[in-house]
């Protein structure tokens, strides 16, 4: 069976490339979605004191009532895991699909682990014409496993609630992952609180606004059944006591109201960096407007530029590995105004010869 890193089996994608494999030593770090300066130095405290608790097996219910509270849901609606990239192996694990299909461009590896799984999986294309945009009616009626992006890793699209509630039937899992949700101001567009979408789950990470990839720490909302379905592919202690504790952490008032101010400020960010790619001759930017911490970029010799802005010593994700995109493409991390002047001079050399301003 071929593997989901094998490219000549999955339309030439490399399923299991990460943005990490860009990043080396002395290099700006635009490839990895993950906000800098994480995690703050409370949370590394907390997470620090925890560790006098490793003799004991972790125990989750504080942390799992953290969330439910957190997003108004029982906690048998809640399962937390090792980072929100463990879910899609669960899902995979515990569903039985005819007819799974993702949507795409988005992270990939919701389609790895099925794929990994032994289950096909058919593709839904959104276009770069249409702004990536999702219309219902184009996810086949009859398949019994959608698996969305929202807001979409890598387009940066954030796609409006009521036209994912609108792919919800019975029958169906409908699968969001709201991997990057936190970092949109307000959190519009979430389904996380959402009862009453029948199949719904849910999924979200800690990873990215808490600078957490090394702990792995994500949670899954949904309904009883589906959660305990899940917890039962699920190995034992799957979650560390130190994550644990950082998602009890995560879920308190001041962390929340700390996450959101960094959602306004990603978001501020964010405009700078759009503003002044507007003088970049024939860029075109994805999502309009972009909703998440990083933008999508097509520009003509992608692949060419991004290995000039790696020898002026940043590192920004190749966007080809995608389905859906092609070597035109690449994608940006959002970072502050500082780090976005030095990167854009080093991309006005690397498309045109010449320094920036």
């Amino acid at each position: 069976m071929p593997t989901p890193a094998d490219p000549a089996a999955h339309g030439g994608y490399d399923l299991l490339y990460h943005g990490d494999a860009e990043v080396g030593d002395g290099l700006v770090d635009l490839a990895v979605n993950v906000r800098t300066g994480t995690p703050p130095p409370w949370l590394a405290a907390r997470i620090a004191a925890s560790l006098t608790g490793l003799a004991d097996y972790p125990d989750g219910r504080a942390a799992r009532h953290a969330v439910a509270v957190r997003h108004g849901r029982p906690d048998r609606e809640v399962l937390l895991t090792a980072g929100a990239a463990e879910a899609f192996v669960l899902l995979a694990r515990a569903l039985v699909p005819r007819r799974a299909v993702v949507v795409h461009p988005q992270f990939t590896e919701p389609e790895a682990a099925l794929r990994a799984a032994g289950h096909a999986v058919d593709r839904v294309l959104l276009s770069a014409a249409d702004g990536f945009r999702l219309d219902p009616a184009a996810v086949p009626p009859d398949a019994d496993l959608v698996v969305v992006g929202n807001p979409t890793n890598p387009t940066s699209v954030l796609h409006p609630a009521a036209g994912l509630r609108a792919l919800a039937r019975p029958g169906r899992t409908l699968v969001v992952d709201e991997a990057f949700m936190d970092a949109v101001p307000g959190e519009r567009e979430s389904l996380a609180g959402r009862r009453d979408v029948p199949g719904l789950v849910v999924l979200r990470s800690l990873t990215k606004t808490w600078g957490l990839a090394g702990l792995r720490i994500g949670y899954v909302l949904g309904e009883p059944e589906a959660v305990a379905a899940l917890a039962a592919a699920q190995p034992l202690w799957a979650v560390s006591t130190p994550a644990l504790a950082a998602a009890a952490a995560c879920m308190e008032p001041g962390a929340l109201a700390e996450a959101a101010r960094a959602a306004r400020a990603v978001a501020a960010d964010r405009a700078y960096l759009l503003d002044r790619l507007r003088a970049v001759p024939e860029l075109a930017v994805a999502g309009d407007p972009p909703a998440a911490p990083f933008v999508l970029l097509r520009l003509p010799d992608a692949a060419g530029v991004r290995l000039r802005l790696r020898a002026s010593g940043y590192a920004v994700r190749r966007a080809d590995t995608f389905p859906g995109l092609g070597p035109d493409w690449l994608r940006i991390a959002v970072r502050d105004r500082p780090a976005t002047d030095g990167f854009l001079r080093a991309l006005a050399a690397a498309t045109t010869g010449r320094p920036g301003p």
